[in-house]
Order: structure tokens, then sequence, then C-alpha cells
């Protein structure tokens, strides 16, 4: 019986040979190159190629390979120096991810699958990156302090020396017109007229939070502080150009229709927008400077094997 087994699998063996067919082996299990003991198999890499093209980038499978070799170093030397990014941290980036989207968690995950990549893909990455700058920031966090003369030596090269590097700090008060969640267009819209028509007859404050305050479905939160220098291009242009006293325009929310009251507008020289984005811009250079060096020095004493070659 034993023997017959044995035969009965030779000639399917030599049949599917015969017939043309061949049995598939899982990319899983293709190991296409080994950093310093650590499998890169043809799946790593069609996932990664596929996560490349999703971003509008045309995949390049050498430079991606390098990539993957790139992250597996990174990885493997943070843990020489116990570094290693736990999993509550990479789903909250990723959370972060799909909420930068408007979407949840679990449609973010759909839109990755319906484009053939696993979100584990994604958190691979994710983790490589999160764990590469928790290295570079703890080995190098002396050279990557960007002082005042620092900020102030590159704006005078920008020519911006001489530019009055003021902010402003804001007290707002958070002014919502509730809406019911799930209500039609009609509803929203005979909401935004509400919202119109308060902001039209709010010029002070003092007088404007009593009057929305003892409006049927408005709230009138708890006063909130805002630097400049904190706020996105969008919100800071907007801020500035409403006066002490007034609202801004309303904004549809999961709660209803957002405005701001701005209460307060004073100057500020300690973190201007000019001086916050330059600091950045040198944190940024000197970071990736030390980031390049110290990877090219990680690569030198890399095992690095390719397979079938």
């Amino acid at each position: 019986m034993r023997k017959m087994k044995l035969r009965y699998r030779t000639w399917l063996a030599v049949a599917v040979v015969a017939l043309g067919f061949s049995v598939p082996v899982s990319l899983h299990a293709q190991v296409v190159v080994i950093a310093n003991g650590s499998p890169i198999t043809e799946y790593d890499i069609q996932q990664r190629m596929k996560l490349e093209a999703s971003s509008q980038k045309t995949p390049n499978r050498q430079q991606v390979i390098t990539d993957l070799i790139d992250d597996r170093l990174k990885i493997a030397r943070a843990k020489v120096y116990g570094l290693e990014v736990g999993e509550s941290e990479i789903n909250g980036a990723f959370e972060n991810m799909a909420s930068r989207q408007h979407i949840t968690i679990a449609q973010f995950s759909q839109v990755l699958e319906r484009a053939g990549i696993s979100p584990n893909t994604v958190k691979a990455r994710i983790r490589a990156e999160m764990t590469w700058q928790q290295l570079i920031r703890g080995k190098y966090n002396a050279s990557l302090q960007i002082g005042e003369s620092d900020i102030a030596n590159a704006l005078k090269d920008k020519n911006e020396g001489d530019a009055p590097a003021v902010g402003y700090i804001y007290t707002l008060y958070p002014v919502m017109v509730v809406v019911a969640r799930g209500s039609g267009e009609s509803v929203i819209s005979a909401k935004r007229s509400e919202a119109e028509s308060l902001r039209s007859r709010f010029v002070s404050c003092t007088e404007g939070l009593a009057m929305a305050r003892g409006l049927r479905d408005v709230a009138v939160r708890d006063p909130i502080t805002r630097n400049s220098a904190d706020l996105n291009p969008q919100l800071r242009d907007l801020l500035g150009n409403i006066q002490v006293g007034r609202l801004t325009p309303p904004e549809v929310t999961a709660q209803g229709l957002q405005m701001f009251a701005v209460c307060n507008k004073k100057e500020s020289t300690t973190e201007s927008p000019q001086k916050r984005e330059m600091r950045e811009q040198l944190f940024v250079k000197r970071f990736e400077s030390e980031s390049k060096k110290y990877l090219d020095e990680i690569r030198k004493s890399a095992m690095i094997e390719y397979k079938n070659k």
C-alpha cells in the first residue's frame, strides 16, 4: 500500500510537469535577500512596491529592496541600545493616518486591502521609522538642539533677519451651533443661517457671549489660548483677518457648526511663525544629516546576502 502511494505521488508530479503546470511557491517563502540574518521575501518586496505605488510614486524594485534592507538594519541597531517601539505606539500612529483622511481604522484597512496592501505592511514601515527617529534623537540629542542664534543667523541669511518676527497669542471662545447627528441638508442649511445671523450680531465678546449663551441649541465652551506659531497657515491667516470681538466663519464638525470668538490678541516675540518654521527647517536638516551618516556607517558593517544570484 505504501509503495502504491509513493508511485501515485511520483506519477502525479510527473503529470504536473508534463502538462506544463507548476506548483506555486508561496511568496512568503521566496527569500530574496538576508540582511544581518533577517530575511526579506518576495512578498515583502511586492507589498512595499504596492505601498509606494499608492502614494503616486513609481516604484523601483532595487530601491524598494534597499529601503527594506535599511529598515531591517535600523531596527536591529536600535535593539542593541534596548530601543523597541511598542504595539500601542504603532497602532496609535496607524490610527492617526486614518484620522488625517477622516476615516476610521477599519475603513482605512479596507482601503489598503482593496489596493492589495496588508495593514501590517504599513505598520512595519511605521515601526522602522519610529524606531529610527527615537534612536537618532537619543544618540545625537546635543547636536540636534537649535538655539536662538542658529535661528537668527538662518533668518539673516534668508534676508528675513530685519523682518519683524512677531507672533500673536489668541484667547478664543469656542461657540457651537448644535446640529443633531444624522440631520439632512435642509436642517444643516437652516442652522448655518442661524450661525451667520449670530455672527453678524456678535460685535464684542462681553455682550456677544452673553447673547450666545441665551440662544437655544448654542453652546459656549471654556476659553482656549493659542499661539499663532502653533496654527496651520490657513487658520493663522483666518484669525489674522478677524477683528477682536468678532466670530470666525462657521465650520461643519461632527457636533454642529463651530465658530470661535476672538476675545483677545496680543503680540508675542518669543515664538513667531517665522521663527517656528525656521526652527523646524533647521532641525529636519540636522536630523537628516546625522541620520544619513549613521546609516552609512551601519551599512558598511552589515552582512547582506542576495539569494539566487
